[in-house]
This record gives structure tokens, sequence and C-alpha cells, in this order.
């Protein structure tokens, strides 16, 4: 597994070894000792969850407060996305700022987003499907969003925009009013 950082240190671009052949390709899309390896960290996933977006479906940007902060894998089996992660550890020398990553089946890349940090993405393309792994159980109580165009953050999302949001997304706060790490 290649290991290749992004403009936030913690936040890491992860991209297994693909073995091809004319029959096709094989690939380790998660390996717990070359995953340990690679972040330098144990995770423990407790759930994998789907999900298939059309092009220009925004979702995010989404995290947990504790005790139910999660860590995600994040990968695309088909079509492509831009991946958001924005550290929102106060106590971070790089609170506030944001790094994202075209992730696609073409490209085969994974980005690694630990707790503490909020979650995006932009469907780049139709039928985008993106599974991403997580550390903790989707807890409702414990989820917040902060809004996908807050000028605090300045996130510069590829394409045409404004994208599609959910009711919910369309709801979120800015950097400033939301709850965060400490």
């Amino acid at each position: 597994m290649k290991k290749s950082p992004t403009a936030l240190p913690d936040v890491i671009m992860l991209e297994p070894i693909k073995h091809g052949d004319s029959r096709g390709f094989f690939l380790e899309s998660y390996n717990s000792r070359d995953f340990e390896s690679a972040i330098g960290i144990y995770a423990t996933f407790v759930q994998d969850n789907h999900a298939l977006s059309k092009k220009g479906v925004l979702r995010g940007l989404h995290y947990q407060l504790p005790p139910y902060a999660q860590g995600k894998l994040v990968r695309v089996t088909r079509g492509a996305i831009f991946d958001v992660a924005v550290d929102l550890r106060r106590s971070s020398p790089t609170f506030g700022q944001w790094t994202g990553e075209i992730l696609s089946a073409e490209n085969g890349r994974q980005m690694w987003i630990p707790e503490g940090f909020a979650h995006g993405y932009l469907a780049l393309t139709d039928n985008a499907e993106c599974l991403y792994k997580v550390t903790a159980f989707y807890a409702p109580e414990a989820e917040r969003t902060i809004a996908w165009d807050d000028p605090a953050i300045g996130i510069a999302w590829p394409g045409e925009l404004p994208p599609i949001l959910s009711e919910k997304d369309r709801q979120g706060v800015s950097l400033g009013e939301a709850e965060i790490f400490g």
C-alpha cells in the first residue's frame, strides 16, 4: 500500500497495490496490518457505508462529536468524487483548514480521515459509488453538519455550483457556530 501526504498532516492518502492482467485485476482494498503500518495507529472499523450519488450531489460536511467521533477510510468503486476533510480540532495548528483530493474507481486512491475532522464530497460523475469504513457507529444525536460553502473555510469545490444538497446539508452551520473538538 502506497502512502502519500495531503495538505493536512493527519489526513493520509493510501493507494492499494493493484495486480492486473488480461482477466482484470486484484487488489486488497483493506488490510489491517498494512493500514496500521501506513497511518501509524491501529483503527477498529465497526461499520461500512455505501453511497450512490449522481453528478453534482454534495454530501457534507459531516462529523460526530465525542464520544461518537468517527475516523473514516473512504474509497470509490465507480465514478469519481472530490473528497474533502476539514480540521475541527481547536488545538491543532491546522484548525479550520481543508484538504481535497479526487478519488475514483480508476485511480483506486483512498483517504484516511481521523477523528476530529469534518468530511464531505462532491460527485464528479453520474453514479459515483463511495464506500467508507468508520471507527464508530452512526449516532444521530452526535451528528453535526458544517456548511459546504462556509467562507471561513473556503473550500475550492470543482465543477458547476451550487451543488445538489439534502435538506440536512442545507442546514449546515458556519465553522464559527459549530460545536467542535477541543
